[in-house]
């Protein structure tokens, strides 16, 4: 098969596949997405091959994982460029330029979004945005993400200015949805006023200090969450995910641990070496992405992790690395 019925069977397969697939079932199928990405991939296949890896693998795990950083500076198509319907931007305001995640459809990536959120037991809503809409960041996986979740109308932060009163008087349970920087302004916003969110409310926060000379632990983050809104510590979430991803990771608690949907894997690997490391141990956090269709399905990230078990404890970004990424282009959209 070769051209656009490569593409359109392969996103047929790929589509069947985001829910609750048994572990064999994901052994089986990545090769074959390898496959297919090292056919209609050009700089994918050079990488491969520069890798010593082939069309054929035998096991995912012989799958070599692509640098973040490529997504600046290649162009990650597995299909032609004319079919093109939506491109996500990393940041790029530093000066190191903006890696590009490209997208011949959006159903697998909104199809992956809600599976993922479901597969984690999160809350069906109602829903509060601290974030811009796509309308406002059309380049925004992470404004993408969160619309595919919510509702226009529950987008609270047009223009970047936090609207404090739609959380006042809810009548129900709420999840809030937002980065990290995001809630601290709210935080910072109220002063020594407070707001006690109904019963059984909850709030998703998706990290972001990137580049913004700020930055406070997870658990003080969530004990600001609790002191302010009334919400319980194990009634907040961090999401893991990046532009270069179509599935996210999610943790509950101030401490807990990050576990992605069946069609993910995690991996924590030595950076010189690149060999899983044992139990408990750091390393470099490698990511698998089965719904990841049109680009790569293996990804080095910029992150460091502990190993636990088929979890892991994210320690946060390589000190080495450049500030990037999905959450930090939303933080300066809420700061400027």
């Amino acid at each position: 098969m070769a051209g656009m019925a490569a593409a359109d069977l392969m996103e047929a397969e790929v589509l069947r596949r985001i829910g609750p697939d048994p572990a064999a079932e994901f052994d089986l199928f990545l090769p074959r997405l390898h496959s297919f990405q090292y056919t209609h991939n050009t700089a994918y296949r050079v990488f491969c091959r520069d890798a010593g890896c082939g069309e054929t693998v035998t096991s995912w795990r012989q799958i070599p994982c692509l640098p973040q950083a490529a997504f600046k500076y290649a162009d990650l198509r597995s299909f032609p460029a004319e079919e093109t319907v939506k491109t996500f931007r990393t940041s790029g305001t530093t000066g190191e330029g903006y890696g590009q995640h490209h997208f011949r459809s959006l159903t697998i990536y909104e199809a992956a979004v809600r599976a993922g959120w479901r597969h984690a037991s999160l809350p069906s809503g109602p829903f509060l945005v601290i974030a811009p809409h796509p309308e406002e960041a059309p380049f925004s996986s992470l404004s993408h993400m969160l619309a595919t979740l919510a509702k226009k109308e529950d987008f609270i932060a047009p223009g970047g200015t936090i609207d404090l009163h739609r959380l006042r008087d809810l009548s129900g349970p709420v999840c809030l949805l937002g980065t990290a920087l995001g809630f601290l302004q709210v935080i910072e916003s109220l002063g020594t006023n407070r707001i006690v969110l109904p019963a059984g409310s909850t709030a998703m926060e998706t990290g972001g200090y990137k580049g913004s000379g700020r930055a406070i632990a997870r658990p003080r983050l969530y004990t600001l969450l609790g002191e302010k809104l009334g919400l319980a510590p194990e009634d907040m979430i961090n999401e893991y995910g990046m532009t270069e991803l179509s599935s996210q990771f999610y943790a509950r608690g101030p401490r807990g641990l990050h576990y992605g949907p069946p069609w993910t894997r995690a991996v924590v690997v030595d950076p010189v070496t690149l060999e899983e490391v044992g139990e408990g141990e750091t390393g470099i956090l490698l990511i698998y992405d089965g719904a990841n269709v049109g680009s790569v399905v293996g990804i080095r990230t910029q992150d460091l992790a502990v190993k636990r078990g088929d979890a892991f404890a994210l320690l946060g970004r390589d000190p080495s690395a450049l500030p990037r990424g999905c959450s930090r282009a939303a933080d300066e959209w809420l700061t400027s």
